[in-house]
């Protein structure tokens, strides 16, 4: 590996596409060579290797990588001591973070935290599920889950489980119902201790990667809008903007007209274009951003 380059860690599994997604958009085309666990990226500052996300924040903690990209939840799993830069709003498949649930049959009489007392859980996040339940000083016996988790309270091998889920739609599907939430998680951005205290080099570079990455997520939920507005409805089209900051304004050459640019949630679209033809804007044109700093 070259001296002097940036370890990146990029999480393989659920995450690994929708990472590589987001790089993309953020400026760096990262290429996974089959089964390779050193994909290419087209820059010669950074090295990337493939893990997996649950042992991500051991490998950033030890300095085997100088940063990486991994689960708030995995993070805490492992309690791992790192430096968290930022926080990147993304999932496998929304931009939105993801909860961990206690979950049990759906005609369970279990209510409560409480009520899993001397019961049996299954879930992959055991030291936290752990740790948790001990705060609380509820005695529950915890066992790893390899997988199909929801399938394992159905069969009866367990009382309950502590499940990562983004709708809840899989666990009320597998006949299930949650009594509670242990907490929310988001992918997150994180640094060897170490390399950010006292490698400016690195710090900046990764400062870098983190603007650009943010950007693009905050991109991603928003659009462009372009239109010409007589002077005459100016004020009053302007007031029905919900921009970020004030509209970019230009006077159109040798006419009384105006050309008005600004940036919203693409979710507003829907009801502002035909708000704002109502109101007389002309010529309106919408546009996809690729990062928003």
């Amino acid at each position: 590996m070259g001296v002097g380059k940036l370890r990146l860690g990029l999480p393989k599994g659920s995450l690994e596409k929708a990472t590589l997604d987001l790089f993309r958009r953020a400026g760096w085309n990262i290429q996974a060579q089959g089964r390779s666990y050193f994909p290419d990226i087209d820059d010669p500052e950074i090295i990337c290797s493939v893990c997996r996300a649950q042992e991500m924040s051991r490998y950033v903690e030890n300095g085997t990588l100088d940063c990486g990209i991994t689960g708030k939840d995995w993070i805490m799993e492992n309690n791992s001591r790192v430096t968290v830069v930022a926080d990147l709003m993304y999932s496998k498949s929304s931009l939105n973070p993801v909860r961990w649930v206690l979950a049990v049959p759906a005609d369970s009489e279990a209510r409560s935290l409480r009520d899993l007392a001397g019961k049996k859980i299954a879930t992959e996040l055991v030291n936290y599920t752990r740790r948790y339940f001990e705060q609380r000083q509820i005695p529950v016996r915890v066992e790893f889950s390899w997988g199909a988790t929801e399938a394992k309270v159905a069969a009866g091998l367990v009382d309950a489980i502590v499940e990562v889920t983004e709708t809840g739609s899989t666990i009320k599907a597998h006949g299930l119902k949650t009594i509670h939430e242990l907490f929310q998680s988001n992918t997150q951005f994180i640094v060897n201790n170490e390399v950010w205290e006292n490698d400016p080099v690195k710090r900046q570079k990764m400062e870098n990667l983190t603007v650009l990455l943010l950007g693009a997520l905050r991109a991603e939920r928003m659009v462009g809008l372009k239109m010409n507005v007589p002077e005459k409805l100016l004020k009053n089209i302007v007031e029905l903007l919900p921009s970020l900051l004030a509209p970019t304004i230009a006077s159109l050459y040798e006419t009384d007209w105006y050309s008005v640019e600004v940036v919203v949630n693409q979710s507003e679209v829907r009801t502002l274009i035909p708000a704002l033809i109502r109101a007389g804007a002309q010529g309106i044109v919408e546009y996809p951003l690729h990062k928003v700093i």
